[in-house]
């Protein structure tokens, strides 16, 4: 039995620990999403989400019932970000990435830069999120997020599901959800 778990050990990224941690779904509209991911399989949100204007998409996540989570995104007015996503997939999006976390993101590129992955949209601009991406090509065509989560104040207030639509999440644009 130690046997098998030290296998498992030994294949996550030599050793750092790397846990499953969300899929992210986009959409035109997350007002579109929430009929299947809300409503119909029971995802609750719990407060939070908001826009991320410097990329152009908002997003929020819904928990359920053994602690899965669903991110969903749309972008924001005038945003390209999903382009090229929703060229893929007539216009309907899909699933965008799975999520992992890391404990040491710089450890983690350095260890799937040596073995030759491609990574791409390093970002370290933000303290409460670090982040980076392997290339769908390195992963069978499916984007993967590894990101390195910081910080958070305990008694930062959570924005409801409405105001995240409304446009009045973290960093939101005051433009509502179409």
């Amino acid at each position: 039995m130690s046997s098998h778990k030290e296998s498992y050990v030994d294949l996550q990224l030599d050793g750092l620990e790397v846990t499953f941690d969300h899929t992210a779904v986009a959409a035109p509209r997350i007002r579109d999403l929430l009929p299947v991911y809300r409503d119909l399989l029971g995802g609750r949100h719990l407060g939070g989400g908001g826009d991320n204007r410097a990329a152009g998409y908002r997003t929020l996540q819904l928990t359920y019932a053994g602690g899965g989570k669903v991110e969903l995104m749309e972008p924001l007015a005038g945003s390209s970000f999903f382009d090229s996503f929703f060229e893929l997939t007539r216009g309907r999006g899909g699933v965008h990435h799975l999520n992992f976390h890391v404990d040491d993101l710089d450890a983690a590129v350095a260890r799937l830069t040596a073995r030759g992955f491609r990574l791409h949209g390093l970002n370290r601009s933000d303290p409460r999120w670090q982040e980076v991406f392997l290339h769908p090509k390195e992963a069978h065509g499916v984007l993967i997020q590894l990101a390195q989560p910081g910080p958070r104040h305990p008694d930062h207030r959570r924005p409801t599901l409405e105001e995240v639509l409304a446009g009045r999440g973290r960093n939101g644009d005051g433009i509502p959800s179409p």
